[in-house]
């Protein structure tokens, strides 16, 4: 976007100039329906696949998407539609938007250039990812699909035994991963080569601007439910996916008394929407200055929570299948294990028989069977329902492990992975729509350096600071960023906003400038949501991530131990913590210093006229 060939309409002045009187250059998009599919490439993202059905699953199943529908309501559309309105009127990014609302917001444009240059960096990370996962996907069988053997060849590797297949795969054959933070380990040169070229992919189809992203985003954004419709189709084919959508749709409705239930509801709607990150203003500002950005919020806030719920539905019928899968797996496992010590004959013992014959074998036999109840497991479905994973876990290890105990497995892994690589990419365009947008708008920056340029060093940048991802201890830093670089940032940058186009600019001057975009009167549903519900919605999140922050004490994070085969909890080292500092801090504090830099200009501006004078 940032290297588009076609300038944008002036901005200058304030927002209450006429499109009329700027400039008559061809916009970005060439259509309406471009900007539509390129803001539902960036705001449907991975979060909708792998957030929004964990959230479902911890917090009510059906029952969550009540506060979820409440806070798309209250949240979702009104600051979409603020953000859109704001970047197709002004016609710049986010910093030159915010400067010409007020001098003093020119650190909001800042602060949210650095969120996104945060997000930049880690969020490619989860295409190399999906590079690698796509590339081992036309092995047959594939590489996760059984453990493999140990040196000598006698039997599988010790690591793999005490774990599964497919995580053994993730932890150790694609990250290396380290026993802990502290030991950084060296960079998988696998990882490091799929990282360039994912890098290499973003930077191609920012490279050309309008010939280059506008085709990109059809792509990106309609990839995906192609792929999602294929899943559902055999999804809903699979054994045991009934009792994965049973578990989806039955309310528990007690969980709505769970203020955590609420806010949850509201950070998912805050998240997948892209709120704060800059890309929405960067993408309207490309807009026609009289296209429907009212129509345009509403319809993409819409489709962003029409997908959460289909692929929710996707999710949990192969969830179903895989929990189903280990259930069955569990009881042969101790059917076979009680036969086999007993001395039973074949076919006397079933799945639906198992509670009375063990009840019968401790009754006849009562020291055999005490001896051998280390070894049962106790086996339930609904146990492996409620195992809940979110984010990579759910992406690169429950996926994959249902998948591989799927027919045509290599097929469907293919289309999975390339899902997964097309919602990262569509995201990624706007993570640097958001970067590029304020620096080509820079007169000083563009009069030396071709738009080409600017966004090879910006790609460039982000892939060698990304490279801290590809190390053993890789993976402990990627949490770091995908928990602690955004979230309070992007909740006060929007807060931040919303005051200033309510109370600083004015809602009656906005909607004035609506009126002028749009062609009829602001509805008083905007105006209600603008004023009160959401600035104290996103204030009520604020201090409870605050609250939730302080209470917390000591922060931990989850360490792979090889030797365990599973995840530990290890307190973050005191580096970690003041890397964690930096991140919340260096775009925090981007907003009161940029309006103490333009108190201190226009003073000093002032006495050079008095003493001129």
């Amino acid at each position: 976007v940032g290297a588009g060939r076609h300038r944008r309409a002036g901005g200058g002045g304030r927002m209450a100039a006429h499109p009329e009187n700027m400039e008559k250059s061809r916009p970005l998009w060439d259509n309406p329906l471009q900007f539509v599919f390129a803001c539902i490439s960036f705001a449907v993202g991975l979060g909708n696949v792998w957030r929004f059905p964990y959230l479902c699953q911890m917090y009510g199943g059906g029952g969550f998407l009540i506060p979820y529908f409440i806070m798309l309501i209250m949240e979702g559309m009104p600051l979409l539609y603020m953000e859109l309105a704001v970047g197709q009127r002004m016609r710049k990014g986010s910093i030159g938007a915010w400067k010409t609302i007020s001098p003093y917001l020119c650190g909001v444009g800042v602060a949210s250039i650095i969120v996104s240059f945060f997000v930049a960096m880690y969020y490619n990370v989860i295409n190399a990812w999906a590079f690698w996962y796509l590339f081992h996907s036309f092995q047959d069988p594939l590489p996760w699909a059984t453990c493999p053997l140990n040196s000598n060849r006698t039997g599988y590797e010790e690591e793999c035994e005490k774990t599964s297949s497919t995580q053994y795969f993730w932890y150790r054959q694609t990250l290396n991963i380290s026993p802990s933070l502290e030991v950084s380990g060296a960079m998988q040169w696998e990882q490091v080569l799929c990282l360039v070229l994912a890098w290499l992919v973003v930077y191609l189809c920012i490279l050309r601007g309008t010939a280059s992203t506008g085709k990109a985003v059809y792509i990106t954004a309609s990839l995906p439910y192609c792929v999602l419709i294929i899943f559902l189709i055999r999804g809903l084919t699979l054994h045991g996916a009934v009792n994965g959508l049973i578990y989806m749709f039955t309310p528990k409705l007690e969980q709505l008394s769970n203020p955590k239930t609420w806010i949850s509801a509201a950070t998912q709607i805050f998240y997948s929407l892209g709120l704060g990150f800059g890309s929405l203003i960067a993408y309207a500002s490309y807009n026609n200055p009289n296209n429907n950005c009212e129509q345009h919020a509403i319809i993409v806030s819409l489709i962003n929570s029409a997908t959460s719920i289909f692929a929710s539905i996707v999710t949990f019928s192969i969830y179903g299948f895989k929990a189903t899968f280990n259930y069955e797996s569990c009881i042969n496992k101790v059917i076979l294990l009680l036969m086999n010590t007993f001395d039973l004959e074949e076919g006397s013992l079933t799945a639906d028989n198992l509670s009375e014959m063990k009840e019968y074998l401790m009754a006849a036999h009562p020291q055999e069977y005490t001896q051998l109840l280390p070894q049962l497991k106790n086996c339930s479905l609904e146990a492996e329902l409620d195992t809940a994973v979110q984010g990579t876990g759910l992406a690169f290890i429950v996926y994959s492990e249902a998948i591989k105990n799927m027919e045509v497995s290599q097929l469907y892994s293919v289309l999975y992975f390339a899902m997964l690589l097309m919602l990262g990419i569509g995201s990624m365009l706007g993570n640097t729509a958001a970067i590029l947008t304020p620096l080509t708008d820079s007169k000083a920056i563009t009069s030396r350096f071709p738009k080409e340029v600017i966004s090879g060093f910006v790609c460039f940048t982000c892939c060698l600071i990304g490279l801290v991802f590809t190390m053993e201890a890789g993976n402990y830093w990627f949490d770091i960023f995908n928990d602690y670089a955004a979230t309070l940032s992007l909740l006060l940058i929007v807060l931040v906003e919303i005051i200033a186009v309510c109370y600083i600019y004015g809602l009656r001057r906005f909607e004035k400038d609506l009126h002028t975009m749009i062609g009829r009167k602001l509805n008083w549903y905007w105006k209600v949501m603008w004023a009160f519900a959401s600035p104290l919605l996103i204030i009520s999140l604020f201090i409870f991530y605050l609250t939730d922050y302080i209470l917390t004490g000591t922060l931990q994070y989850q360490a792979w131990d090889g030797t365990q085969g599973q995840l530990v909890t290890r307190d973050y080292p005191s580096h970690a913590l003041a890397v964690i500092g930096l991140l919340v801090a260096s775009s925090i504090t981007c907003i009161p210093l940029g309006a103490l830099l333009a108190f201190v200009r226009r003073r000093l501006k002032r006495e050079r006229v008095s003493t001129t004078a």
